[in-house]
């Protein structure tokens, strides 16, 4: 989905929005606005006026094999009633670590068919980078009766689904891991290396350092991903070690109008199993 058409007329505001954009809409009654970050301590230091907290641990199973996997639908629904979460909310998520778990939490919105999210580009940097009014209260949230459903099983790719995969062309593997992972000579499990064919762009390259952890310039990603062999018409599969950092690929692949679906089992599990194929 391009963003043209995910900033449609129901939906508040467009998928990647800006500091000052947001600011506009703080009073909005629709809105939900998630601080998923890394460190607690950020949003107690400061968030935007409004914001909820949200533990990003919420975000996976937790345990069994996998980790890293979807959480249950009565889990979800668990976390989406306590966070307050309506058909009609907008939700829009930051960070404070240029996107990776606030993605997450969207990538999972997606997966449960809630597409009226936006993702705060560049996070609490960009928000603070532009001076603008932060709260230290933390906000409490009104309660709903949310029932999640996986209602757009697209979203997510199984480890089954990328072996059937690759020998078709118009699928690709964007892995979003650090080069030493990709080459395995780095990583904690039981196989190291990566996906017969999979392309390495660290997600870290699809931020903009000079620009508070904004995405970077549409163009000049759409020019580098396409000569990884990464174009907007083939089905591309996106993963890390436990798509976290991916999930930041899969919005910077839906922002740039790519067909995405993220690999929540991630290298966690491919690279763990003995019947997944891996190179070096």
């Amino acid at each position: 989905m391009s963003t043209e058409s995910q900033s449609s007329e129901s939906n508040l505001l467009p998928l990647i929005v800006e500091p000052e954009q947001l600011q506009e809409h703080l009073d909005d009654p629709q809105l939900l606005i998630i601080d998923v970050p890394v460190n607690g301590e950020s949003y107690r230091q400061g968030h935007v006026p409004g914001a909820l907290f949200l533990d990003f641990r919420y975000l996976m199973r937790g345990d069994g094999p996998v980790p890293s996997d979807v959480p249950s639908v009565e889990a979800l629904s668990r976390l989406f009633s306590a966070l307050g979460l309506t058909r009609d909310t907008h939700v829009v998520a930051y960070d404070d670590e240029g996107g990776g778990w606030a993605a997450r939490l969207l990538w999972t919105l997606d997966l449960i068919g809630h597409t009226r999210y936006s993702y705060l580009n560049g996070g609490i940097h960009a928000w603070r980078d532009m001076g603008l009014e932060e709260s230290s209260e933390p906000t409490a949230p009104t309660p709903s009766e949310y029932h999640a459903e996986i209602l757009n099983p697209n979203t997510l790719i199984t480890f089954e689904e990328i072996k059937e995969k690759l020998d078709d062309r118009q699928f690709a593997v964007w892995d979003a891991r650090s080069k030493g992972e990709y080459d395995g000579e780095r990583g904690n499990n039981k196989h190291l290396g990566h996906i017969p064919g999979a392309v390495n762009m660290d997600w870290l390259q699809a931020m903009d350092r000079q620009r508070a952890l904004r995405i970077r310039d549409y163009a000049e990603l759409i020019t580098e991903l396409g000569a990884l062999g990464l174009t907007p018409e083939m089905e591309i599969a996106t993963h890390c070690q436990s798509h976290h950092r991916s999930s930041f690929t899969w919005l910077v692949g839906k922002a740039l109008g790519f067909n995405v679906r993220g690999y929540a089992g991630s290298w966690g599990e491919w690279g763990n199993r003995d019947d997944t194929p891996i190179e070096k």
